[in-house]
């Protein structure tokens, strides 16, 4: 897809949309191509009034992707892509700051906190760190590099310049990044030996929030080990049991400091692990089930903290290492 010929609107980008037909392999590229923009709108958002229709044009500044403005009865360019910016409607505020921990020319690296979106992701658009950033930083470039779900806190990096942001993207496509994360759990079972490795395959059912373990050739990989007892308030138990969902650190009577390393980048691998284990992380709403959220119910923060980052810079070839600011639960 070609780069956006319109910058940023209050932080956010603006949506592209491809028109049917063209000689390019793609979703609608057998659709029949309209006669105009008019009739294409018309066809591609069937609930929406004309005036709404219309106002993609006017107040979403509507442009082809040589960035030239569209007019309503224009002819279609078979296969092209248009740019507009769409309406956001305003959102409550989540009540978390993000930090800066490192900054240079191509790189911005932030402590994110809890229960704050990375980038722009269903009802989050404003509520993110990438929308954030970009205003309080007066940086309409900035693009998050990698992901972390919203209710994991930790280092998460930006790129500032389009011109150097694919070098440090294949650092994590190509999986040269070493990633430690943090974790607080119940202690294990007395027989339970660490460091471990756990290996699996996820699975992710369209429309569920649970990431599941299936029978196949594994896909995820992770390490993880104890790294000791954060509230010696109890004894060890002898047996695994499993806590009740969504435990908070102060309901755990005994809690576990792990060491994460995902090896692998699949969505929810370390929640999934952990509760494979018998081992849930304090605070995850979803697993071992799924409560079904409110994202405004700030009580009992999920207990993963992105910790630290390491890699070799793709453009002075020096090694690098980020870590984080922030902490999990109680100071033991």
């Amino acid at each position: 897809m070609p780069r956006s010929p319109l910058s940023p609107r209050e932080g956010i980008s603006a949506t592209s949309l491809r028109a049917p037909g063209g000689k390019a392999t793609h979703d609608k590229n057998h659709l029949p191509v309209p006669d105009t923009i008019g009739g294409w709108l018309e066809a591609e958002f069937p609930e929406a009034d004309d005036e709404a229709r219309r106002s993609l044009l006017s107040t979403g500044d509507m442009r082809d992707e040589t960035g030239e403005p569209v007019n309503w009865d224009d002819s279609v360019i078979p296969g092209g892509f248009y740019f507009f910016h769409r309406p956001v409607p305003a959102e409550e505020r989540i009540p978390f700051e993000i930090s800066v921990v490192f900054e240079d020319d191509d790189l911005l690296v932030v402590d994110k906190p809890h229960f704050l979106a990375s980038t722009p992701n269903g009802r989050f658009v404003r509520e993110c760190v990438v929308t954030r950033a970009r205003l309080d930083f007066n940086q309409p470039d900035l693009v998050a590099i990698h992901r972390l779900d919203r209710i994991t806190a930790g280092l998460l990096i930006l790129s500032k310049r389009p011109e150097t942001r694919g070098r440090y993207q294949s650092l994590f496509q190509d999986r040269l990044v070493t990633k430690t994360y943090r974790a607080l759990a119940a202690m294990p079972p007395t027989d339970m030996e660490f460091p471990l490795s756990k290996e699996s395959r996820l699975v992710k059912p369209r429309g569920g929030r649970q990431v599941l373990e299936v029978d196949g050739e594994p896909n995820a990989f992770s390490t993880i080990s104890l790294l000791g007892e954060r509230t010696p308030t109890s004894p060890r138990r002898s047996e695994a049991t499993v806590p009740p969902p969504r435990r908070s650190v102060e309901e755990c009577p005994s809690i576990g400091e792990y060491e994460l390393h995902p090896l692998t980048g699949k969505t929810h691998q370390l929640r999934v692990h952990m509760n494979s284990l018998g081992l849930p992380i304090l605070g995850d709403p979803v697993y071992p089930v799924d409560l079904s959220p409110d994202p405004y119910d700030f009580s009992s923060p999920l207990q993963l903290l992105a910790a630290s980052i390491e890699f070799d810079d793709p453009l002075t070839r020096r090694p690098r290492r980020f870590e984080s600011e922030l902490t999990l639960g109680p100071t033991p």
